[in-house]
């Protein structure tokens, strides 16, 4: 939960959101259908906020629903978003609904995780990618961050693992200035703390161009030239993975909810990845049990 301190007041924490956002008092006020005069009184603290107008600042922000309970507690009203536990009985349909999802995305691998990595759900294409890990990594309660950037974790089959890992960190660190979690920050900390492992020939995969090798067996054939080509036209950053011998390439794509009403909901996260060349297309719908 987001940690409350005695003597915070919602002003100025209102005015750390809108300068976060870059938004003039001006602005906030004609979203808001409000003044700027109001706006400046009620950041200063010469003017309370009625809950309303917290929520109203709040929705016109962008702020995490979680975060807007804290305010609404600060400014002296009772939290508007419940919590519920994704075992309560009345997620039964959202849970239903996202294995559903995930099924229907096989065979490529997709995952559901929650506000700090938290593997909530996953499909048959992720265990075939975690085939190999050890069992200490695959002892729940499951993180998704640590699975990809643990040294005895994916990140020593990731071929682009220097881009890949700064790509995981910079997403952590935007989403850390945006909820202000202890659990996340901490998560970051321990994460990013990981040493790199080294790569067969005895390189540092945190190295400038260590990233992108493909072995040679991969390269030899068309399949492998054709691989390269793709991926010098690709449209996002691949994760090139190592896997039984060949090399899948990847590209992630990550869904929430619209208008969530729960902060459970509003911090789940649904990760696809879809098949960034032919020939990882066809080795998931030859390994991924139907």
């Amino acid at each position: 939960m987001t940690t409350v301190l005695p003597d915070t007041e919602v002003g100025p924490l209102l005015r750390d959101w809108r300068e976060q956002r870059r938004i003039s008092q001006l602005e906030l006020a004609l979203r808001a259908d409000s003044s700027a005069r109001h706006i400046s009184f009620i950041e200063t603290g010469r003017s309370r906020p009625s809950e309303d107008m917290v929520l109203r600042l709040a929705e016109q922000l962008d702020i995490p629903v979680r975060e807007r309970n804290a305010l609404l507690v600060i400014a002296g009203y009772a939290p508007r978003y419940p919590q519920t536990s994704l075992d309560d009985p009345a997620m039964a349909s959202l849970r239903e609904s996202l294995e559903r999802l995930l099924a229907a995305y096989e065979p490529y691998p997709a995952l559901v995780v929650d506000g700090t990595y938290g593997v909530v759900a996953a499909n048959r294409g992720v265990a075939l990618l975690l085939e190999g890990v050890p069992e200490k990594l695959l002892t729940p309660p499951l993180n998704a961050m640590r699975l990809t950037l643990h040294p005895e974790g994916l990140a020593p089959r990731i071929l682009n693992l220097p881009e890949w890992r700064a790509d995981l960190l910079a997403q952590m660190d935007r989403q850390i200035a945006l909820v202000r979690s202890p659990a996340l920050r901490e998560l970051y900390d321990e994460v990013a703390a990981y040493p790199a492992p080294a790569r067969a020939d005895g390189t540092d995969r945190t190295a400038p161009g260590a990233g992108g090798a493909v072995p040679a067996a991969d390269r030899a054939d068309g399949a492998g030239r054709e691989r390269d080509r793709d991926r010098a036209t690709a449209f996002a950053l691949p994760m090139l993975l190592e896997h039984g011998g060949r090399v899948l390439s990847f590209v992630s794509s990550i869904a929430t909810f619209n208008t969530p009403m729960d902060v459970t909901v509003a911090e789940l996260a649904i990760e696809t990845f879809l098949p960034a060349d032919r020939e990882t297309a066809a080795y998931l719908h030859a390994h991924v049990p139907s």
